[in-house]
């Protein structure tokens, strides 16, 4: 495996560190709406492309409150691997699941979690300190206590190998080429949904350019212009 070698639907596994609400109150980095925008499309992104997940959560009932619903319903049936500690390499739960994928050639781990500068920094270098992993931080689908928090945390795991990514971009290097009819279609219809400007495009050139109707279910007339007298 070589951090040269770019992601694959094949050489890849997602890892999800608690996206739960009471951590995202204290995210201070970035618009949090954004965040869980983010944080859903780079799940369903995972869905498209069979990428195995593992999701793991702290304190559920206790103090961090139960995994966003969108993100669940994109893995209704992925179990939730609770923890106590807050760096997730010390639970043996995640280090089976992740080793299980890792067997068969997926030693690039995605990582988007909650906080940046603890638990996804802690358990970004537990996780390279004990393994031949690597991990891709998707810094646009993770936030900190402070913009300064994230950044630095960032930087911190920059300096020894952790690789920083974002969401849309991990999606297109899955994707890779658009002659994969295959994912092409679902593609599209996430980046409509959850890529800003660039879904905006998309609907513009679909409809625009090559004439497709519209994927509103809007059944209401279009009513001519009628200058006032």
């Amino acid at each position: 495996m070589s951090k040269t070698e770019i992601l694959t639907p094949t050489n890849s596994q997602m890892i999800f560190i608690d996206q739960q609400p009471q951590m995202a109150f204290g995210v201070q980095s970035m618009d949090r709406q954004t965040l869980k925008n983010n944080t859903v499309g780079l799940a369903k992104a995972a869905k498209i492309f069979d990428i195995p997940t593992t999701i793991t959560t702290v304190e559920s009932d206790a103090f961090s409150g139960h995994t966003y619903p969108e993100l669940l319903d994109v893995f209704p049936e992925t179990p939730l691997l609770e923890r106590s500690s807050m760096n997730s390499w010390d639970d043996q739960k995640v280090r089976d699941a992740l080793a299980e994928n890792a067997a068969n050639g997926r030693k690039k781990v995605v990582v988007s979690g909650l906080w940046t500068e603890v638990c996804n920094t802690t358990f970004a270098l537990s996780c390279l300190n004990d393994t031949d992993y690597e991990i891709y931080m998707v810094s646009d689908a993770s936030g900190g206590t402070s913009l300064e928090a994230h950044e630095r945390a960032m930087e911190r795991m920059v300096q020894v190998g952790v690789i920083p990514v974002t969401w849309q971009q991990v999606l297109l290097e899955w994707q890779r080429d658009w002659a994969h009819r295959d994912t092409y279609d679902a593609v599209m219809e996430l980046v409509r949904e959850h890529s800003g400007a660039y879904g905006m495009g998309v609907d513009y050139a679909y409809t625009m350019v090559h004439k497709a109707p519209s994927r509103s279910a809007h059944t209401g007339k279009r009513l001519d212009p009628v200058p006032a007298k």
